[in-house]
């Protein structure tokens, strides 16, 4: 069953220093948008996690969830991404059951296991163990949301007739996401029955994940694929854009940074060769809408997520874009895409 379209927007609240938008200023607005995104009719609200930045980088998305949750009433929460190795799975599973109750069944989970080494060494986990940590996470959040008693004895975690409460409001728990920056954990992905959130070329990420799933009896498009793909719609490109672009260069510098501090194989390869493009779309309508149909149909899409904010800049700048988007390019998309034109 080829799945519907979602559209959403993501957040990763920070304020460089010397932004001009504090972090409470920064809190403020993105909650005010994402209610305004509900309003609109955009399915989820994304949220990323990292730790220990200057720029004060969200690092935990339960409390803004639990925000989020108590101001609409439609809008999916998720995470692009949760740092597996830094959770632990009981206390993750408690939490997230919390806030499926409050929000009536509105939460999802997309997981990694991060890669920045400054991470782990601040939370004293060996990076080597990474993989592990979050195999044993996934398992344990299942087991966790049947409502029942369960042991489970791993690696890295031991429990035993251990009953998790509240039960969540979704059957089996909020659905999972394994994000895939390389074949292992593409194919971690389809091993673990979950959507994907894949990052890089799609011979390395999206052929290896389709192929565990058909080589199972499974089909990819009972599946989601999701990915942070940013719009801005603008008919004054120099007026309106231009200002933002050195936000978005601090954003990719951070993450330059990440990989080029992190000392194993896991990050040595080049994300831009081949890679599912993740550069910001910008342009009219017209434009807008024949870009995204194009990504979405080239790549096998179903849910695209746009940057509410850049870093440091006030996520009220960026609503006029997202009202064009909802109302007048996303109905387009989806006609074009799921009703077979524009």
């Amino acid at each position: 069953m080829v799945q519907p379209l979602r559209f959403g927007v993501v957040h990763d609240l920070r304020s460089p220093p010397g932004s001009e938008v504090s972090l409470q200023e920064m809190y403020a607005q993105a909650l005010d948008q994402i209610e305004m995104a509900d309003e609109l009719g955009f399915d989820l609200a994304w949220f990323t996690e990292h730790h220990f930045l200057d720029d004060g980088h969200l690092p935990n998305f339960v409390p803004v969830a639990g925000a989020v949750a108590a101001r609409t009433s439609r809008i999916r929460m998720s995470t692009d991404i949760l740092l597996a190795p830094f959770a632990h799975p009981i206390r993750l599973a408690e939490d997230l059951a919390i806030l499926d109750n409050i929000s009536n069944g509105r939460i999802e989970l997309g997981i990694g296991m991060g890669y920045a080494a400054h991470e782990f060494r601040g939370f004293g986990i060996p990076q080597s163990r990474r993989v592990s940590l979050t195999e044993e996470l996934v398992q344990i959040l299942r087991l966790a949301w049947k409502g029942e008693p369960f042991s489970f004895h791993g690696k890295r975690y031991q429990f035993d007739d251990l009953l998790v409460t509240p039960a969540p409001v979704q059957p089996g728990g909020p659905p999972l996401w394994i994000a895939g920056m390389s074949t292992n954990a593409a194919v971690r992905a389809a091993r673990f029955d979950t959507h994907l959130l894949p990052q890089g070329a799609p011979e390395v990420v999206m052929d290896p994940w389709k192929a565990e799933l058909r080589s199972t009896g499974r089909d990819p498009d009972d599946y989601r694929v999701g990915i942070i793909r940013s719009v801005f719609v603008t008919d004054d490109a120099e007026r309106e854009w231009n200002p933002i672009k050195p936000a978005e260069r601090y954003r990719l510098g951070v993450y330059a940074k990440f990989f080029a501090e992190t000392p194993d194989t896991f990050t040595a390869f080049d994300l831009t060769k081949g890679a599912i493009p993740q550069n910001w779309i910008v342009g009219d309508e017209d434009y807008c809408v024949a870009e995204l149909v194009d990504f979405i149909t080239r790549y096998g899409l179903t849910d695209v997520c746009t940057w509410g904010a850049s870093p440091g800049m006030a996520p009220s700048l960026f609503n006029s874009s997202l009202e064009r988007l909802a109302r007048n390019v996303i109905p387009r998309v989806r006609a074009a895409v799921e009703g077979g034109g524009d």
